[in-house]
């Protein structure tokens, strides 16, 4: 699973959905729901971007971890538009966040786990293949074990705590 930037090297789809993965770790750590997001430039396999979710911290609902990738990424590269990008996203994107891909001209959005209640790639709809002026290449089940798994975890240990009184 080589990743399909231009930059000539051996990277795997897969080193850049690690990252991610640990950018969805540390949301755990701080009690968020684990997604991370990481934006890549294909021209030479440099991570221009990365967010994970913040929701519950910023006490704000578009702190999504696709939103903060798009906005480190759009600073990075000193535009509003990321052509020649790809993202690396551990769960399917939200309504939301797939409008933001849309906006920003991501080519490529890989994903690991889909998500039957609000994903928007495939599951609940395909918001990318509505007729929008851009639509992404789309690629998801990525390691898709991995990132099931992180969530499951989390989702099952929210479950066990006690209910505040």
């Amino acid at each position: 699973m080589y990743c399909l930037c231009n930059c000539g090297g051996d990277v795997l789809m897969t080193d850049y959905m690690k990252k991610a993965l640990e950018l969805a770790q540390e949301s755990a750590a701080e009690g968020e729901v684990p997604v991370g997001a990481v934006i890549v430039r294909k021209t030479d396999g440099e991570i221009v971007g990365m967010g994970r979710n913040r929701r519950e911290l910023s006490k704000n609902a578009l702190a999504h971890a696709e939103i903060e990738a798009i906005d480190e990424a759009c600073r990075t590269l000193g535009g509003w538009r990321l052509p020649e990008c790809a993202m690396y996203v551990t769960l399917e994107p939200c309504p939301m966040c797939c409008g933001a891909i849309i906006n920003s001209r991501i080519d490529d959005v890989y994903f690991g786990a889909y998500d039957r209640k609000s994903g928007s790639v495939v599951s609940v709809q395909n918001m990318f293949q509505l007729p929008y002026n851009h639509k992404p290449q789309v690629y998801g089940g990525i390691m898709e074990e991995e990132c099931s798994h992180i969530l499951s975890d989390f989702f099952s240990q929210l479950r066990k705590k006690p209910k505040p009184q």
